[in-house]
């Protein structure tokens, strides 16, 4: 077992006092209560005795009003929850649709052109590129961005199929 130096154990015991703080209770005008430890904030609050036991227990869940099932509560016409009728939704999707398919028009334009550029980039030999590596690393932005065509195509004919 290791010993504690002397001036080590000297030390700890004199800065155990620096480490307790006052825990100070709130209580607001709503009932709600709180704790801290800065005398900033707990200016009319009670100190709490410290030699009490403290332990953080959750509140219990809130129980809905009697006579809602939870489904109720999600769906009831509450201020803040919007409703949208058939109609307008199915015209909103619509429109998505539209616009999702334009996107996939002009991305599968852009993936053409994008091949186009890596082909007649394949096809031309520098100078300089004695060195295979060379002409990869030159082709490599042309390669990634064809890459990146086909991932955006991907998923816009997944987000399309998603629709109902």
């Amino acid at each position: 077992m290791r010993q504690l130096h002397p001036l080590t154990l000297i030390l700890a015991l004199c800065a155990a006092p620096l480490a307790h703080a006052e825990i100070y209770k709130c209580v607001d005008a709503e009932g709600r209560t709180t704790y801290t430890n800065d005398r900033s904030i707990a200016r009319g609050c009670k100190a709490i005795q410290q030699d009490l036991p403290m332990t953080s227990v959750p509140a219990p869940p809130r129980a809905p009003a009697a006579g809602t099932s939870p489904a109720a509560v999600q769906n009831s016409s509450s201020p803040g929850f919007p409703r949208v009728s058939p109609g307008d939704q199915r015209a909103r999707d619509d429109t998505r649709r539209q616009v999702l398919e334009k996107e996939l028009a002009t991305e599968e334009s852009s993936l053409a052109e994008a091949q186009k550029q890596l082909a007649e980039q394949e096809s031309v030999r520098m100078g300089d590129e004695r060195n295979y590596q060379k002409m990869l690393d030159r082709l490599q932005p042309y390669k990634d961005k064809v890459e990146l065509h086909k991932r955006n195509i991907e998923a816009l004919r997944r987000e399309i199929g998603n629709l109902r």
